[in-house]
């Protein structure tokens, strides 16, 4: 059994190797096992209110959009609501579609004192597939298993 210690050593060390501005890269898996050892630790979705209602959410995550739907126009209030939601001293782990929105998070929160701002790679639908281009087979939340609903 992997404890949390080892878990975020791994994520430190893949943000390092990366050059990647924030504390760690998770995987999904990585991350689900980081809210189970960790129960103060934030997840927070960082996807629009339409890819929530439409492809589903993971249970007791926090949202706070990056970017709003249609158009995808940057969401002004981010820091602020983030601010409003997250303590900077927690453990905040920031999760979107395929990672790319989480990435530019967890900069912005690093960047606004959030010491242990996590990305998690691959995202809650990951890569789509060469055939018929659909997400959430191949990697990523939804594809590891990982808990998540459409309620």
């Amino acid at each position: 059994m992997e404890t949390l210690n080892h878990i975020l050593q791994n994520a430190r060390q893949r943000a390092e190797q990366n050059g990647l501005p924030y504390a760690g890269a998770l995987t999904p898996a990585e991350a689900q096992k980081v809210l189970e050892l960790a129960p103060a630790a934030k997840l927070v979705d960082v996807r629009s209110r339409a890819e929530l209602e439409l492809v589903g959410r993971v249970p007791g995550a926090s949202h706070i959009e990056w970017a709003f739907y249609p158009g995808m126009v940057a969401n002004p209030d981010f820091l602020s609501q983030l601010n409003m939601q997250v303590d900077h001293e927690v453990l905040v782990m920031f999760l979107c579609r395929t990672g790319g929105r989480s990435h530019n998070a967890a900069v912005v929160a690093t960047q606004a004192g959030y010491t242990e701002a996590f990305n998690i790679l691959e995202g809650f639908e990951g890569e789509s597939t060469t055939d018929s281009k659909q997400r959430g087979r191949i990697n990523g939340w939804k594809a590891a298993g990982l808990p998540w609903t459409n309620a």
